[in-house]
């Protein structure tokens, strides 16, 4: 896979799709890879007249990893916004918004459809508002706006999220599966084989704790989006799981109304995955949505 120099780091990235096909930045969420993207999946969203890109964030994967930065006190930084101060911190949601700008840059591509999943949602929606000329749609799924106001995961949820990955393969494996079975969508069960095989692929290419807890940091000071999403008039779609134990579909319903002509699409039985099941119906909203906005912002 192609490592190009964007936004002074290097980003891990594959492509999917005809060179010519309407181009699409696909987003990650919390610690995890372009490898957990699935192939099927991104072959679909090529073939429905994409032009795919997938990359890791900075701190998993391929891409950049801050190790100098070290593990942050996330206690440590909760508490400091909560004096209302800016902890010091590697990097913020700003910096991996500024990042995917940057690779499109890299990639010769002056505008995008720009989607993300969960943390990857966070920052399509920071991309769309610090770039708006440069985002032709945004898909915000399973994520939320940053209002504080807004219920938290379930007890069990925030339970696996806080729990730090353990070290060695086979335990890291147990870990993820345990993970899948709390937030996984209820209503599309992923064979228990497929994901253990996810698992242990994305533990061989890449093992970082520490980074992925500097991009949790970099959530909890990213602050209330409301104000800067009332602004947007890129044309938006909100997907979020009615069964979401994780971000509670009250963040994808605070998210379509913070957002002028948002379209909210609500589905039963999904939690807080791409399940296989759920494949036909995000491509189908993705790839209409995509299509809408193309006629509409005359790309």
């Amino acid at each position: 896979m192609p490592v190009t120099k964007a936004n002074g780091i290097d980003i891990c990235h594959e492509t999917f799709g005809a060179a010519d096909a309407r181009p699409l930045l696909l987003l990650r969420g919390l610690g995890t890879q372009l490898a957990h993207w699935s192939g099927e999946f991104c072959q679909r969203l090529a073939d429905a007249g994409h032009r795919l890109v997938i990359f890791d964030n900075r701190d998993v994967g391929l891409s950049t990893h801050f190790h100098g930065a070290g593990m942050p006190d996330l206690a440590a930084v909760v508490q400091a916004m909560r004096r209302g101060e800016m902890p010091p911190l590697a990097y913020t949601i700003d910096d991996m918004a500024d990042d995917v700008v940057g690779l499109m840059d890299a990639l010769d591509l002056p505008s995008a459809h720009v989607a993300g999943i969960s943390m990857g949602g966070m920052i399509s929606q920071v991309v769309a508002c610090r770039h708006p000329d440069r985002v032709r749609s945004m898909t915000s799924i399973m994520a939320s706006t940053g209002n504080p106001e807004l219920p938290g995961p379930t007890e069990e949820a925030l339970r696996v999220l806080m729990t730090p990955s353990p070290p060695g393969r086979e335990a890291n494996v147990r870990a993820r599966l345990e993970t899948q079975k709390v937030i996984g969508s209820p209503g599309y069960p992923t064979d228990e084989a497929i994901s253990r095989e996810v698992a242990g692929h994305t533990y061989d290419r890449s093992f970082d704790p520490a980074g992925v807890a500097r991009q949790m940091a970099a959530i909890q000071v990213s602050g209330d989006r409301r104000p800067a999403l009332a602004k947007l008039t890129v044309p938006t779609l909100v997907i979020h799981g009615a069964d979401d134990p994780l971000v509670r579909l009250e963040g994808g319903r605070d998210t379509a109304r913070s957002i002028p002509g948002a379209e909210l699409l609500v589905i039963p039985g999904m939690g807080h995955d791409v399940a296989p099941g759920l494949h036909d119906r995000l491509i189908q909203a993705i790839s209409a949505h995509t299509a809408v906005a193309e006629v509409a912002t005359g790309a």
